[in-house]
């Protein structure tokens, strides 16, 4: 493994790499942590709405053994926006990541994918000779539940204005309820990074994310959903190394019958299960982070 002189971890770098899409380049934003040099990389990417500096407390955590790479998926954070909201699609975002992956050229690399972040990194681990040494999907499968998308979609791409942080934050709240139980200073933290400044005194904060990816997200008929599962479903099965399947025990988007179904089909996958939690665990809490460490560092979730 090559290693460096390891750098402060309090704050993370920001850097970008050039993308390509039907409608021209764009600019994908990854924030990292750790070593630069060092070849033992581990990827997480964010779910929907979100973006990289969801993982702040997991990066500061893992910085001293790996590099941790969390990029701004396309539409979101510091990443530009797309100028044809059709291609908000996974496919998409899996092309986005092979450029990132050139670029930090990891030995080793482990995934970790929260949601969105997570169907992402199942397409990738289910290439033929897949970079992916080790997967976590974070409260996500082949199958979605069609009532946690329908609770998405209404408000997904329609979050006001707000005059105020703090009523940013009341409002992050009232969506992310299913998070889980957190401090004022951790939704502090779970709002900051997803919202965006006034441009000017008095103006309003507003979401930091392209309202746009609601199109894409609306725009998939039922035959499309079921061709995208189908496609899903083969990807896992294919995947060869080690995965580990973590569900909030009040998921609605990842039900226990889809997990018993992808333990079946997947002999490489284990899973866990967090108590008092819906979709999506944040793994801001030591006892979260545990089980990423446990899982990433020793193959073993318990």
């Amino acid at each position: 493994m090559k290693r460096g002189n390891v750098p402060d971890a309090g704050e993370p770098r920001l850097k970008y790499v050039t993308c390509l899409s039907p409608a021209g380049l764009h600019r994908m934003a990854y924030w990292e942590w750790g070593d630069p040099e060092n070849d033992r990389v581990l990827v997480c990417a964010h779910g929907l709405t979100r973006n990289g500096r969801d993982f702040d407390v997991l990066a500061r955590r893992m910085a001293d053994r790996y590099r941790v790479v969390c990029p701004d998926v396309v539409g979101r954070g510091q990443s530009d926006w797309l100028s044809n909201s059709a291609y908000y699609t996974i496919p998409q975002y899996v092309a986005d990541m092979m450029p990132l992956l050139a670029r930090v050229q990891a030995e080793t690399l482990h995934w970790f994918g929260t949601s969105m972040g997570g169907l992402i990194g199942m397409a990738l681990a289910g290439l033929h000779a897949s970079p992916i040494d080790k997967l976590v999907l974070n409260d996500v499968g082949p199958h979605l539940e069609p009532q946690a998308l329908a609770r998405i979609g209404q408000y997904v791409g329609k979050a006001p204005a707000f005059a105020s942080f703090d009523e940013a934050k009341a409002y992050v709240r009232t969506v992310s309820a299913s998070f889980g139980d957190h401090t004022d200073e951790q939704w502090d933290a779970l709002t900051r990074h997803v919202v965006r400044q006034p441009d000017e005194p008095g103006g309003r904060w507003v979401m930091h994310y392209d309202p746009a990816i609601a199109e894409a997200f609306a725009a998939m008929d039922p035959a499309a959903a079921i061709t995208a599962e189908a496609a899903l479903w083969q990807a896992y099965a294919n995947i060869e190394c080690p995965i580990l399947i973590v569900r909030g025990e009040q998921s609605d988007l990842l039900s226990v019958d889809t997990v018993q179904q992808m333990l079946e089909r997947n002999s490489h996958a284990r899973r866990v299960e967090i108590p008092g939690v819906g979709h999506a665990p944040t793994f801001m809490t030591d006892a979260q982070v545990e089980i990423a460490e446990r899982f990433l560092l020793t193959s073993s979730p318990a």
